[in-house]
């Protein structure tokens, strides 16, 4: 069969010519560049069930409140869970610390006990003699 009658299945066709774009955007100074694409977009604020908060140096601060704990109440809150955490720990140190010393004058008291048990039957098997 010729080819030219059904014509080349794998030539590719060609794609029409693209309209010139406008170039206008690229003529922008810095102050209409950040004004057209939105680079200065300023602080990061969101709404959820009637609480705002809003994203600032890398924390979620609460700007208002809809029944839930401010950003104050929540930084000294966790002040003082700081606080209590150290002091548990302090006075853990204390009861270990108490705990060793019970157990060295228990065995210091046992050590004694015995001297002086063997001491009286020490005294009790020369006067039988």
């Amino acid at each position: 069969m010729p080819l030219g009658l059904f014509g080349n299945k794998f030539s590719p066709k060609k794609t029409p010519p693209r309209r010139a774009q406008s170039l206008s955007n690229l003529h922008l100074d810095a102050t209409e560049s950040k004004a057209e694409f939105g680079l200065d977009y300023g602080a990061l604020k969101v709404s959820l069930g009637g609480n705002q908060v809003a994203f600032e140096n890398g924390l979620w601060i609460t700007e208002t409140g809809g029944g839930g704990s401010s950003h104050k109440e929540v930084t000294r809150l966790r002040k003082q869970n700081q606080t209590l955490h150290e002091e548990n720990n302090f006075l853990k140190l204390k009861i270990d610390i108490l705990l060793d010393m019970l157990a060295e004058q228990s065995a210091v008291s046992h050590f004694h006990e015995n001297e002086v048990r063997q001491l009286r039957e020490a005294k009790l098997g020369t006067k039988k003699r």
